[in-house]
């Protein structure tokens, strides 16, 4: 028992001088090669700590190696743009000036209900209440407000059109039927298939985004009128 203790004690302490030593962004902000590293050094250490037939020089020296590859690419990172692009990847502009940019959301391997539940999670309800929405390279996803959002009532949106197919669960919800949104979608001339994102909130205010054109918002009510 006390050698299990004591070569737990040992992997603890390096463990925390490492990570003490990559930066306290390891704890928080982690870029993609980060966070293997970090994985791969949490299994390495379970090893020598469960199984005393491991020499525990063995844990140690592949814990040190990684931390000296960590530094190793946080140098290469520091040293050109290039080589930053490729380890660690770029920020993607998924909202611009433009609207939602859903060709940068595909690259991410996310779609707007993935983008929406993002935007909620900092305050935003309406995906016209920014300006621009940069998912960085780390995973983070930062905003910048229009000057006005806070003037208008909250209120959760929901999907009625995504890369040109329809919710009909949401369309439904809403009290729409499909006959009234190609209606809706006319008087702008366009149909069905060009609508990369359209939704609606409970105020009746529709955000919807035509392939290659900048978004537009309008109210439904008024559109019947």
């Amino acid at each position: 028992m006390s050698t299990i203790f004591f070569r737990t004690l040992i992997i603890f302490i390096t463990l925390m001088v490492v990570l003490r030593l990559m930066g306290k962004r390891q704890i928080g902000e982690m870029q993609p090669f980060e966070f293997v590293v970090t994985l791969i050094i949490a299994d390495l250490a379970c090893i020598p700590m469960a199984d005393v037939a491991i020499p525990l020089i063995y844990g140690l020296v592949a814990i040190i190696t990684l931390f000296v590859l960590h530094q190793l690419f946080s140098l290469l990172e520091n040293k050109s743009n290039l080589l930053k692009f490729i380890i660690s990847g770029k920020p993607s502009v998924v909202i611009d000036k433009n609207g939602v940019n859903l060709k940068e959301l595909k690259k991410n391997n996310l779609d707007i209900s993935d983008l929406i539940e993002a935007l909620r999670s900092q305050g935003f309800f309406s995906l016209d209440d920014v300006h621009y929405a940069i998912f960085e390279s780390n995973g983070k996803l930062s905003t910048l407000a229009k000057e006005n959002y806070l003037s208008n009532p909250p209120s959760i949106p929901t999907i009625l059109i995504n890369s040109g197919k329809i919710n009909k669960t949401n369309l439904l919800l809403n009290g729409i039927s499909e006959e009234d949104l190609k209606e809706v979608l006319a008087k702008r001339e366009t149909k069905i298939p060009f609508v990369e994102v359209m939704t609606i909130d409970k105020n009746n205010k529709v955000y919807i985004k035509i392939k290659n054109k900048p978004y537009f918002t309008f109210n439904l009510k008024e559109s019947y009128a």
